[in-house]
């Protein structure tokens, strides 16, 4: 072995396949709060929508029947798209992949399958920021780039060595 490929092996520290795990955070929605007037009003107009045909009607004309049928399919129509506005089904997934050492940010299309949105290199990341719960990357002029929830203490220690040595980590 020559001395450069030494002094390229002490430069770079590749850990080993079976040191590192892939780490896969779910995106929380920004606004939790909206999220739950979304469902509230969503699930009255879901049940505002069979409500109208198990409440007692003063008239059953043909005319008024046919106006019965419309709105209460717009209402149950409205009430699904805005219970299903903010499902976890719906958020992006962050991949943390420390074999390429890159963050990639995968969105579901149609069909269900995961379409890659973004892809960013550790080495070109700002830095990171760690809190108890969250994680922030930041991007090299210092504007955010994402802000990942994390579950528990484990995944937080995983991605904090994965980006050890290559971020700058501010606690």
């Amino acid at each position: 072995m020559s001395a450069a490929d030494q002094t390229l092996q002490k430069a770079v520290a590749i850990p080993a396949f079976e040191e590192t795990v892939p780490l896969m955070i779910n995106f929380a929605p920004n606004w939790p709060v909206r999220t739950v007037l979304f469902r509230i009003c969503g699930t009255a107009l879901v049940l505002s929508a069979a409500g109208m045909w198990l409440l007692p009607g003063a008239q059953l004309s043909a005319e008024l029947v046919l106006m019965k049928l419309g709105v209460s399919i717009f209402f149950f129509l409205c009430g699904l798209a805005l219970l299903m506005m903010h499902h976890a089904d719906n958020q992006p997934d962050a991949y943390f992949d420390p074999i390429r050492r890159e963050v990639r940010v995968l969105q579901k299309n149609n069909r269900g399958r995961p379409h890659t949105v973004l892809r960013r290199a550790y080495d070109s990341l700002g830095s990171a920021k760690f809190f108890e719960t969250k994680v922030e990357l930041y991007d090299m002029d210092g504007s955010l780039l994402m802000r990942l929830p994390l579950e528990n203490v484990e995944i937080r220690h995983a991605l904090r060595s994965q980006l050890t040595g290559i971020v700058n980590i501010h606690s």
